[in-house]
């Protein structure tokens, strides 16, 4: 049997699981990594430490395992996208930055009031948002400006993990896609649009594309000594950690939508044309060939919960010998939709609508509790969801289901609500807990020849559970809240700028 090891360097955890080829997770690691909060709307990690979290992590699922690195046909990393990797001569520039940075809000904001964004959208095919490595290179260049004139390589987070793997330093196409600093609709590099950016000097400082199931290097003697990996085990391109769960849920169509909730929400679907002239803020390369990755998305996913779980356990309000998401799908079940007026605006780590735009509950009175908060947090990461759902249902037919992942998915009430208030059929995956990984899995398998392409490796490594239908007597209850979420969002519009001064 052959087996293949995916690297998933999300925005809050590392993780590492090994694959069979028919898709069995055979061993799962994991390591947090300590997020970096200089001053509020920043957000970095140590770059570091964030590699000896991954050595830590290959090592561990490796003995887990119980199987020989040697059968272990290839490694892939997947990785959470736009954010900023900055590697020098010798090693890190600076602190990693996440993409839930939004440090550079304000230069977005300039290249739309002055045409540039204008003007690039037609090779961009994207919205520039603040926590893309665009924005991030310049606010670098006027904030640090000598960092910005140290920097080797400019990286996202996976390739740069991949680059600690096998010294060999590329540009993987899905990542940098999504960068703001690409001709997306040409696939290439452009020089003019980095002078636009007035970041022309980043040119020289972008590895070569590959695509993520090319081989993109081999384990070196030196990363062999650290993770317990044979030397020269091929290391494959590996994508975008949004890419790798819409491969790892097998959509290799457009008959799809894909919702991924973390910390990000990501809602996408895969297109042979790019979509343009619309309110669509994003079109990037999937990791399929001939497919653009038509994605919304935002920070609003549900990181939001970790947040309030946090402040609960240390008020002892939650019992702790008890499964703390147990107790949570508990107490959110013992209100009914109807019943609770509260609302929550999941905006901790970004905004989809103001770009200023903070998490707030609205409509609390004395009558409530924690409860009608913990409902209300449930409720809003799926109505920020929907918002952006809406927005791609604008442009394409009605999908045969939404295939939903990232944590919510362990929740049974929690998927209830993205059907209902999405009203859509749901689909997830059976038998992974790392569906991130699992996709970079598949590429690893695609790259040593052991599918030929994605589409052979899902039918043979996917399982989609039984699927999870609207409830009708639900749906009409959550349009009227969705309407007043979207009324509560539009009216705080004005007041977000008053925070910045």
């Amino acid at each position: 049997m052959q087996y293949a090891l995916g690297l998933d360097n999300g925005g809050t955890v590392i993780k590492a699981a090994i694959f069979d080829t028919n898709g069995k997770e055979i061993a799962v690691a994991s390591s947090p990594t300590e997020t970096i909060t200089p001053v509020p709307g920043q957000v970095e990690r140590d770059m570091e430490v964030m590699w000896e979290a991954n050595c830590i992590c290959i090592r561990e699922v490796i003995k887990k395992s119980g199987i020989s690195a040697k059968q272990i046909a290839a490694v892939s990393v997947a990785g959470h996208g736009k954010g900023l990797y900055a590697w020098g001569e010798e090693g890190p520039v600076r602190n990693g930055i996440l993409s839930s940075d939004n440090r550079a809000w304000n230069y977005p904001a300039k290249w739309r009031s002055d045409g540039t964004l204008d003007k690039l959208y037609p090779q961009l095919l994207q919205q520039v948002l603040p926590g893309q490595q665009v924005s991030l290179l310049a606010w670098m260049k006027e904030f640090e400006q000598e960092n910005y004139n140290n920097i080797r390589w400019v990286f996202s987070a996976k390739d740069y993990i991949r680059y600690r793997l096998t010294g060999e330093m590329y540009s993987e196409v899905t990542d940098i896609s999504g960068s703001g600093l690409m001709d997306v609709k040409n696939k290439c590099f452009d020089k003019k649009i980095l002078e636009a950016f007035g970041i022309a000097e980043t040119y020289s400082k972008l590895p070569p594309l590959r695509n993520s199931f090319d081989q993109c290097g081999s384990i070196t003697p030196k990363v062999s000594a650290l993770t317990g990996l044979e030397a020269g085990t091929p290391v494959a391109g590996g994508m975008f950690d949004i890419d790798a769960c819409a491969v790892g849920m097998d959509i290799t169509s457009p008959d799809y939508l894909c919702a991924i909730n973390g910390t990000w929400s990501i809602n996408e679907f895969i297109s042979k044309e790019p979509v343009t002239g619309t309110d669509i803020a994003m079109n990037s390369l999937f990791a399929i060939p001939g497919y653009y990755l038509i994605e919304e998305s935002s920070p609003t996913g549900a990181g939001n919960l970790n947040w309030i779980l946090n402040i609960l356990k240390e008020s002892n309000s939650l019992a702790p010998d008890k499964n703390i998401y147990a107790q949570v799908n508990d107490i959110v079940s013992r209100i009914q939709p109807d019943q609770s007026d509260v609302f929550y605006l999941p905006f901790l780590y970004g905004s989809n609508g103001h770009p200023l735009g903070r998490a707030s509950f609205v409509g609390l009175t004395s009558f409530h509790n924690v409860d009608h908060m913990l409902r209300a947090v449930y409720e809003g990461t799926v109505y920020s969801t929907r918002y952006h759902v809406e927005k791609l249902l604008a442009v394409r037919s009605k999908p045969k289901a939404v295939r939903l992942a990232g944590g919510v998915t362990r929740s049974s009430v929690w998927v209830q609500m993205f059907a209902d208030i999405l009203n859509q059929p749901i689909e997830t995956v059976s038998g992974v807990e790392e569906l991130g990984a699992l996709g970079c899995a598949m590429a690893g398998f695609v790259s040593a020849g052991v599918y030929k392409d994605y589409e052979e490796a899902a039918s043979s490594m996917v399982n989609i559970q039984e699927t999870v239908y609207p409830n009708t007597n639900r749906v009409e209850v959550y349009q009227k809240k969705y309407e007043k979420y979207i009324a509560i969002m539009k009216a705080l519009d004005m007041v977000w700028p008053k925070f910045e001064e």
